[in-house]
């Protein structure tokens, strides 16, 4: 085998047996960096050895037998009083078989859980998941979230701490609470890949496709582990059908390409096609969508025509409706306004949109839509100063460019 195709090799371990080894070790240890740190030395040590010795048969065994050893190792290292010392013995001399890794799949999801406990922040939450879960660095969860690389680590320092200190449990919720917390995953990997699809700052990629693509690998993780649950498939089909047109989104020149312009034949067929089954599959289910079912519903609607012109969008507006009943946020009662722009005329959208101001007048997106309504009832001065607005405040690179071109085309 190639130096190449170990270095593949490795990487795909990494990113598929990640989770898994944390799992385990948390289990065994019941601590997140004793775990996190065995891990990244079992990895490390695979660098070093697969080129030499070849890709084991089962590397995810190999890595979890690795990372155990490097586990005790630690403990051993930082050992000051006798009974610490014997319990590292007790360990180190363990000779029950590995675990399988089949086995370990309830362990991953535990991990989950208590990553995204409640009693953390939100952004908490999702840099811990990123670290601990998804297997990303320190640097490039503070590259993602354009925070310092000492605050990013610091904050999840804390996080770990907390975990420990508060003694919460890793564990899967009990049956009546796991549908609030399972919301609370799903709202996670949610922000993950809105922070890939529209990415913020002014150094930053319009689009980071290592974000999108991590939260619908985590999202897989839980759909794999909870098929039953609607909200995880609706999540998966919203990402899969908005991901599927990422190529699509930003121009050669780096400008944002509205869904209404962009080359529909560049969208990715096969995640669509697998959007549009996980959508039918709910409906077929016959039970009350939630909101990630809902949304999955309307970019199903979206990308069933094959022309912009051939949106039904009296069915995304009864959508919407529906959504308002789940989620009355002024956020979705402006994207249910850009709909009835399409149906009923911008005039009555902008109506609704207007009565927003108050609670969305720091929204870039609020005041690029009113911005575009405006342009089309041909009020040029009140539209170029909504986009003047949207500019201030928008943080995205392409969607800056795309803002600025439709102000400075205004007559």
């Amino acid at each position: 085998m190639s130096v190449v195709d170990v270095r593949e090799a490795i990487t795909q371990a990494h990113h598929e047996e990640w989770a898994r080894v944390v799992a385990a070790l948390t289990r065994r240890f019941g601590d997140l960096d004793i775990a996190e740190e065995a891990a990244a030395e079992a990895f490390a040590t695979a660098v070093e050895r697969w080129p030499a010795d070849g890709v084991p048969p089962n590397p995810g065994a190999w890595l979890t037998t690795t990372a155990n050893r490097k586990a005790i190792d630690r403990i051993r290292r930082e050992s000051k009083r006798g009974d610490k010392q014997k319990e590292a013995q007790k360990m180190l001399s363990d000779d029950d078989p590995p675990e399988p890794l089949g086995a370990i799949d309830d362990e991953r999801l535990r991990l989950i859980f208590t990553c995204c406990h409640p009693a953390l922040a939100m952004e908490t939450r999702v840099a811990l998941t990123l670290r601990m879960v998804g297997g990303l660095t320190v640097p490039e969860i503070a590259r993602a979230f354009l925070v310092q690389e000492t605050a990013m680590g610091q904050r999840i320092t804390r996080a770990k701490a907390k975990i420990k200190a508060a003694r919460i449990p890793y564990r899967v919720p009990s049956a009546e609470d796991l549908p609030a917390r399972v919301s609370g995953v799903l709202a996670v990997l949610y922000l993950v890949f809105n922070e890939g699809y529209l990415a913020t700052g002014p150094d930053t990629d319009p689009v980071r496709h290592d974000l999108t693509a991590e939260a619908i690998r985590l999202t897989r993780l839980i759909r794999a582990l909870m098929p039953d649950d609607g909200e995880v498939a609706g999540l998966l089909a919203l990402m899969l059908l908005t991901e599927a047109r990422r190529t699509a989104r930003v121009s050669t020149s780096g400008e944002l390409v509205t869904l209404d312009e962009q080359d529909r034949g560049a969208w990715d067929a096969g995640m669509v096609a697998e959007g549009h089954r996980l959508v039918r599959e709910r409906l077929a289910a016959g039970v009350a969508p939630g909101p990630y079912q809902i949304l999955a519903a309307i970019n199903a609607v979206h990308t069933s025509a094959r022309d912009v012109r051939d949106t039904d969008w009296s069915q995304v507006v009864a959508l919407y409706d529906q959504l308002v009943r789940l989620d009355s946020s002024p956020i979705v009662a402006l994207n249910r306004a850009i709909a009835v722009a399409e149906l009923d005329g911008p005039e009555v959208a902008l109506a609704t949109v207007d009565r927003l101001e108050d609670k969305l007048a720091d929204y870039h997106a609020y005041h690029a839509t009113r911005a575009d309504l405006l342009r089309r009832l041909g009020r040029s001065q009140k539209s170029r100063a909504a986009y003047d607005k949207a500019i201030e405040l928008a943080g995205n690179t392409a969607e800056t460019a795309y803002l600025t071109r439709r102000r400075d085309q205004l007559g």
